[in-house]
């Protein structure tokens, strides 16, 4: 019998808690003014020091689950890790750049005219939306992408191999692209800014959770880390995720409250993306002739995204009252549902890849 896989509580309705936690930041903000200006004093070098803390444990967790060493396991299968870092490094950044430069910048630019500041310089609302899109199409998913591919049972192996890279990958080109692509936005960022970002929000976590990892199990063992550590971990994350998200709406909660609009302007790009993305990589792993235990994940870790690190850069780069922060929030709002659907898709599409070898599939 197949084994069943379920998402958790909180994965499951995890567009109605963010959705939650944006209305009660936002009526925080209305109701008591004072704690949105007195987060904002609470800042060192462009960095907000509660924000900052509440991203360090919403990632935290995530890179303390990644073992590693699973990176050398990644010449046994070249072609579905070599199909995943091309969708995700040589197209996934540049489309997103195209498909929200179209919408929000072109298409819907006309319902966008409002301004904000940003670096004590006005900057049109769209561009700013269009950098947390940015920030979003250049961070690969290393979380919810393993409930993805599990859903879709898929090849638990190769997806578990592809967080691992991903993250490290990230330290040597999310800067780099990221800065590039958003000063093509007009949107100059000091490089300082992004490469600090990037080691306080990926390298930071990543180091941490690495060696947090390795002297856990060296002392407790690899069934007390799973079962007791990591159990105790998780609420952490959330909490982490709810506080920050509460704490970013109520700096920007006007918009929720006054122009909704807006989110659903910036979910259409969002939901264009993530579909697209999924169908390249699907049709390039079919043309390759991988197993649909590769297929899947492969497919899945293009399409989602890293929101923790979008959001956590968003709001070191641009402030937490930003559109970009509140762009890289409409990205986890419709994760879920999006991703569901594309699950869905790869179940009923699953006769059209072959199956996966005994030798595949083992690590």
């Amino acid at each position: 019998m197949a084994e069943e896989r379920n998402l958790s509580v909180f994965e499951k309705y995890l567009t109605l808690w963010v959705f939650l936690c944006m209305i009660a930041g936002a009526l925080l903000g209305r109701w008591f003014p004072d704690v949105s200006i007195t987060l904002d004093t609470l800042s060192y070098a462009q960095v907000n020091l509660p924000i900052a803390v509440c991203l360090f444990f919403m990632i935290y967790p995530i890179m303390v689950k990644i073992d590693f060493s699973n990176v050398i396991k990644a010449g046994r299968t070249p072609k579905p890790v070599g199909l995943t870092l091309f969708v995700n490094w040589c197209i996934k950044p540049f489309t997103m750049f195209a498909i929200a430069y179209f919408f929000l910048g072109f298409l819907f630019k006309d319902l966008l005219l409002d301004t904000e500041i940003l670096r004590g310089e006005t900057t049109p609302l769209y561009r700013s939306y269009i950098s947390g899109c940015i920030l979003l199409g250049i961070a690969p998913c290393t979380a919810m992408v393993l409930v993805w591919g599990f859903l879709a049972r898929g090849n638990d192996a190769h997806t578990l191999v592809m967080t691992a890279i991903n993250s490290l990958t990230m330290l040597l080109l999310y800067a780099p692209l990221g800065g590039w692509l958003l000063n093509e936005n007009e949107m100059p960022v000091p490089w300082m800014t992004i490469i600090l970002s990037v080691f306080i929000y990926v390298g930071l976590p990543l180091v941490a959770g690495y060696f947090s990892r390795k002297q856990i199990i060296q002392k407790k063992g690899e069934q007390w880390f799973k079962e007791k550590f990591l159990h105790i971990l998780s609420p952490i994350s959330i909490v982490a995720l709810l506080a920050t998200l509460i704490l970013l709406f109520a700096l920007k909660g006007e918009i929720l409250l006054t122009k909704p609009l807006h989110v659903v302007l910036i979910a259409i790009p969002l939901f264009l993306q993530t579909c697209l993305i999924f169908i390249i990589a699907y049709i390039l792993a079919r043309l390759l002739n991988l197993s649909y235990e590769d297929a899947a994940p492969s497919a899945m870790i293009g399409a989602s995204n890293h929101f923790e690190v979008a959001i956590a850069t968003a709001v070191m780069l641009f402030g937490l009252a930003s559109g970009a922060a509140l762009a890289t929030v409409v990205g986890v709002l419709i994760e879920v549902p999006v991703m569901l659907m594309l699950v869905g898709i790869c179940k009923r599409t699953r006769g059209v890849f072959r199956t996966a070898t005994a030798e595949e599939t083992e690590y």
